[in-house]
């Protein structure tokens, strides 16, 4: 099992950055794909961002490509997600991830075993 804590969220202007971390309990986080999801007021939450084990693979969704960055340090447990050129329309809370497999359910919350607390963020314009 593994414990997400999220952190770096905040208010911030368009086309501002931040750079959300996801610390993970336990020895095993090498052992786990790692996301980030989203989801603001009223709506579904969707996929923003997913990493390998190794860091080796990314996936990102079409909405943030060019703009957002997943990145891991196993040896710290923790995964990022570098937020740049930031719109209003990235509102919403942040959660991280973990899942066992990487594969073409990568982007589909249900595939996600474990989940943070998530961690706001505001863009204003």
């Amino acid at each position: 099992q593994v414990q997400l804590v999220e952190s770096g969220g905040g208010l911030v202007q368009a086309g501002g950055s931040l750079r959300l971390s996801c610390a993970a309990s336990g020895s095993t986080f090498g052992s786990y794909v790692m996301g980030w999801f989203c989801q603001a007021p009223g709506k579904e939450r969707v996929f923003v961002a997913a990493i390998s084990r190794s860091g080796g693979s990314t996936s990102y969704a079409n909405s943030v490509k060019g703009r957002f960055t997943i990145s891991r340090d196993n040896a710290k447990n923790t995964v990022y997600l570098q937020m740049n050129s930031l719109k209003p329309e990235d509102t919403a809370v942040y959660y991280c991830a973990a899942d066992l497999n990487w594969g073409p359910g990568i982007s589909d919350s249900d595939e996600y075993d474990y989940w943070g607390q998530g961690t706001q963020v505001t863009v204003s314009s």
